[in-house]
């Protein structure tokens, strides 16, 4: 007997947050927590979190559950600029039951291309959220020159 792979739907009320998130002006770090009503098979609001460091983040996430984060974080580059990234981080520990990691495995992707991110994350612990591996995982995208300078003359 096996089980097909659910792809849930993101709720409504949620695809308006996300997409306000996405635009805020606020400078300091925030989160939204998202989670699956398995019954209503839709990705719905868990919680969402203001001036949140990773490390206080990391406390805010079950251990055997898995939950899907939209988080804004201020980073500061080595050359003195400062950004905010959004992150996708999908937290799905090891000890989960293999029903929710199927579920929330089969809809990360329609999440993701429904909140528009590029920076994409996985922990298979709460524990490896700290500051260092986000910088490090950011790290990856700040070091590629993105710049593309283009002179048009007529």
């Amino acid at each position: 007997m096996s089980e097909s792979l659910v792809v849930c739907d993101v709720a409504e009320d949620l695809v308006e947050k996300l997409r306000k998130f996405r635009f805020r002006k606020e400078t300091h770090n925030a989160a939204i927590i998202m989670k699956i009503d398995k019954d209503k098979r839709l990705v719905v609001l868990d919680e969402e979190l203001e001036g949140v460091s990773p490390d206080e983040l990391k406390d805010e996430l079950p251990e055997r559950q898995p939950r899907f984060i939209v988080y804004s974080y201020k980073y500061q580059h080595d050359d003195g600029r400062v950004s905010y990234p959004l992150c996708f981080i999908f937290s799905s520990p090891v000890g989960c039951k293999p029903e929710q990691q199927m579920m929330y495995a089969g809809s990360k992707n329609k999440l993701v291309q429904t909140a528009e991110l590029t920076k994409v994350f996985e922990i298979r612990n709460t524990e490896d959220l700290t500051e260092e591996w986000l910088r490090e995982k950011l790290g990856f995208f700040t070091n590629v020159n993105f710049c593309v300078s283009k002179v048009f003359m007529y």
